[in-house]
């Protein structure tokens, strides 16, 4: 759940870079940029801390 999230969220700012570079419309402006990023970020890093926290339940570590 949450590494889908990171990944909608990741294709949402890589969209707005994207249509920046080539088409000069950015729906988003720096500090969105930098807000969209940032929760790709965190949501990426709890999906692999949930990751791994349930292979050590699966292995009893």
């Amino acid at each position: 759940m949450f590494l889908a999230a990171s990944v909608v969220v990741f294709a949402i700012y890589f969209a707005n870079v994207a249509l920046g570079a080539f088409a000069n419309s950015a729906f988003l402006g720096d500090v969105g940029e930098m807000l969209v990023l940032l929760a790709a970020s965190v949501l990426f890093v709890v999906a692999i801390l949930k990751k791994e926290a349930d292979l050590k339940d699966k292995n009893g570590s």
